[in-house]
């Protein structure tokens, strides 16, 4: 009586730390540290009530040995079978790359609508308004895109962007901006899009109802792409920065 009590009491401690120790270990995502929960319960549960009597062990294994009769007979087949399933799997998981390579994330500011391609990290844009209204950032040549650069200058965030795309696409661009123009009104020059969930998910290229999972992992392939230390922008990285964090704090309240 006295070493059942015991193991009742022993048994939840030692499933909780092996739990937190596999978690730990592993880096195991909440969604999966949840699973591993539930599961680890489910079979705590399943032993305490074999110790209490509760359970006849010859409940569980009637159906461990109809479960093991089964996958015997039907092995054959399944090995069969097998050429199949690994095709399928394999064009499931290139469907899989490919969505993802495909994924953008979109910043729309008064003067572009630029699109960021997260596979090959590929910046373009959709020029809205001003002299080149209705073209794309790639069709313009350099003396082009300057001109568009002096027409951002009053929108700090179109601006921003405008320079970090000069950045990547036209190296040493700024040697040949004109000089001596005249400065933007400073309010205008330092108001910046104010970021919202809306945005921040467009940032992100995610729906509406995302997991923290998806937007811790595609925050982090982004500042791969974009952090100011891989030949990215200090804008795009802060942009990005910022909608992770209004995504993952509003999801937390």
């Amino acid at each position: 009586m006295i070493v059942r009590l015991l193991l009742l009491i022993v048994l939840p401690i030692l499933a909780w730390y092996s739990v937190k120790s596999i978690s730990q270990k592993y880096s195991l995502t909440a969604r999966q540290n949840r699973y591993l929960f539930l599961t680890t319960a489910a079979l705590l549960l399943i032993v305490l009530l074999i110790m209490l009597g509760r359970l006849p062990v010859q409940w569980l294994l009637a159906p461990l040995g109809a479960a093991g009769a089964f996958l015997l007979r039907m092995l054959p087949a399944a090995l069969r079978l097998l050429p199949f399933w690994q095709m399928l799997g394999s064009r499931i998981s290139t469907a899989s790359a490919s969505a993802s390579q495909n994924q953008t994330s979109t910043l729309r500011t008064e003067y572009l609508e630029m699109a960021l391609v997260h596979g090959s990290g590929e910046l373009d844009g959709n020029i809205l308004r001003g002299e080149f209204a209705g073209r794309r950032l790639s069709s313009l040549g350099r003396e082009e895109l300057l001109r568009l650069h002096a027409e951002c200058r009053a929108d700090a965030d179109s601006r921003q962007v405008l320079e970090a795309y000069l950045e990547r696409s036209h190296s040493g661009w700024r040697n040949d901006a004109h000089q001596g123009e005249e400065s933007p009104d400073d309010g205008a020059a330092n108001a910046e899009i104010t970021m919202n969930r809306q945005l921040a998910f467009e940032i992100l290229g995610l729906n509406e109802g995302a997991s923290r999972e998806d937007i811790i992992r595609v925050h982090r392939k982004l500042m791969q792409k974009f952090h100011p230390d891989r030949g990215g922008s200090d804008y795009f990285s802060k942009k990005i920065n910022a909608a992770k964090d209004l995504l993952l704090n509003s999801e937390s309240r």
